[in-house]
């Protein structure tokens, strides 16, 4: 078995599922895996998030942890919009994932709240960005997502959006209402 603490510093990524420390330790007797990964957490280096998936003490990066819950899954809706400027208010303790599941959970000072959406949206990669550990939507694609979602959204400034890229994502939603939303927003933002 290698080190774990030398393997997990050295990589970039701050959160690790316990298959991702097994790859890292070389080990495939899971019990072992396990018991080292108490070790480990028992001595502080690594602490534990939820059943399953653990982080570098030295720190962690919540959108990180978010996307690795449930998998597959996108950092999405509000949180891009909001980084965007695309939406005013304030959704800094609330991390916002597109996934197979509806749910709502707490990790110390953050709530990440999961959105179901279809199979074949979900796992179509186009204005998906993996970078830093985690997959983030793109704010063409996090506007489409949020039109798809939700009926009636308000947006608070749409200049961050890219309509040319938009309309080349509206497809994967295959979606009569969200082409027509979509469409409505276009016609009115864009000129």
């Amino acid at each position: 078995m290698k080190n774990l603490t030398f393997g997990l510093y050295s990589l970039s990524n701050t959160v690790f599922t316990t298959r991702e420390i097994a790859i890292i330790l070389g080990e495939n007797n899971l019990d072992k895996v396990k018991s080292r990964i108490n070790y480990y957490v028992g001595k502080g280096i690594l602490i534990q998030l939820r059943r399953g998936i653990f982080a570098k003490k030295t720190g962690y990066e919540i959108l990180e942890a978010a996307n690795k819950i449930f998998t597959p899954s996108y950092i999405s809706l509000e949180t891009v919009l909001q980084r965007e400027g695309v939406t005013f208010q304030d959704y800094s303790n609330t991390i916002f994932v597109i996934s197979y599941q509806t749910r709502e959970i707490k990790i110390e000072n953050f709530r990440i709240n999961f959105k179901k959406i279809k199979d074949e949206i979900l796992t179509n990669s186009k204005g998906i960005i993996t970078q830093d550990g985690y997959s983030i939507a793109t704010v063409e694609r996090a506007f489409l997502d949020a039109l798809y979602l939700y009926k009636d959204y308000y947006f608070d400034n749409l200049d961050p959006i890219d309509w040319k890229k938009a309309e080349d994502l509206v497809d994967i939603y295959e979606s009569i209402a969200l082409e027509e939303r979509f469409k409505k927003h276009a016609k009115h933002y864009h000129t």
